[in-house]
């Protein structure tokens, strides 16, 4: 198993370099000079140059064959790159503060916002489908599968325009922007678990259903055991394995919060600042969450594979 977990972790290389490839295509190929950007509209062209020449934008993009083969890799590519793995995250474009600061700052309320959210739509997700498992083809069942329906067919904008409306605007009952204390992610979370758990109930539901029918069902009821036993005790236990790669894929993208809560209800977390950093070209904090964010994808996956030894002994990692 070792050598394993040192193969998936070595892949976050390749994975983390072709994600970051995409993210600098888009932004400093297709998006052109950020030098512009940079310098504002009204910026002369002397102002452009220098800022150019002092962010390496005259180079290159991948190699530089001009200086071959000393300076081969002085290119704008790989100098981000290198930038990137010794912890260097540049500085922020529009609020000339480092990225560093910036991610340190995003995380808390980011992570505050995520983990309540994540542990209450899983929670009740799981509750929700094996209520509705245990109760199937009856009235129970379908009204939690035409519930769960309307829910994930509704957009999440709606949610959050009705609820700041009415709960926030008129009835005053929650706060509707900032970050200042536990009163201000009431509502945020409300609305997430809302959104997100109709989606969850019918995918538990589903896999749920899919271990009822097994073999081991139908021996177990023949035993005599009660459908509650079997229900928890061996179906829940068998449907863990497309639950934990449903949970812990969902693991990295917490860091980086919602980013629809987070800008609508002014919460300071990664979220809002990557949301805020896409339209303004502020390249330095797209790369850096860009980066973390693979990193995170990469360990996750190997988590879960590691997590599937755990919940079926069957599984053997080569």
């Amino acid at each position: 198993m070792i050598a394993y977990i040192i193969r998936r972790l070595i892949s976050v290389i390749p994975i983390t370099l072709g994600v970051l490839m995409l993210t600098f295509l888009l932004f400093r190929v297709i998006g052109g000079n950020p030098a512009y950007r940079i310098a504002g509209k009204n910026a002369t062209p002397a102002k452009i140059a220098q800022i150019t020449r002092d962010r390496g934008y005259d180079k290159p993009y991948f190699v530089n064959f001009q200086n071959f083969p000393r300076q081969v890799f002085d290119a704008q590519f790989p100098r981000m790159i290198g930038k990137l793995v010794r912890g260097d995250f540049g500085e922020s474009i529009t609020t000339k503060e480092k990225v560093r600061n910036i991610l340190i700052e995003g995380a808390w309320p980011s992570i505050c916002l995520t983990m309540p959210l994540f542990f209450l739509n899983l929670m009740i997700a799981v509750a929700l489908a094996l209520v509705a498992a245990y109760y199937r083809n009856t009235w129970v069942d379908r009204s939690l599968v035409v519930l769960s329906t309307v829910g994930m067919s509704v957009s999440s904008l709606v949610y959050i325009m009705v609820a700041q409306f009415w709960l926030a605007g008129e009835w005053r009952l929650f706060p509707v922007w900032g970050f200042e204390g536990p009163q201000y992610l009431a509502l945020p979370l409300l609305i997430g678990v809302v959104a997100g758990v109709g989606g969850s109930v019918r995918f538990y539901r589903t896999v749920v259903l899919d271990e009822m029918f097994q073999d081991y069902v139908r021996t177990a009821r023949a035993k005599g055991v009660s459908p509650q036993r079997i229900l928890f005790s061996h179906v829940l236990r068998n449907a863990l394995i497309p639950i934990l790669t449903n949970v812990i894929i969902a693991l990295p993208f917490l860091y980086t919060g919602s980013l629809l809560l987070e800008s609508f209800f002014g919460i300071p977390g990664l979220g809002r600042q990557l949301v805020m950093a896409i339209p303004n070209g502020d390249e330095d904090v797209i790369y850096a969450e860009t980066f973390l964010g693979s990193m995170l994808f990469v360990v996750a996956n190997t988590l879960t594979d590691i997590a599937y030894t755990w919940a079926d002994p069957r599984i053997r990692l080569k």
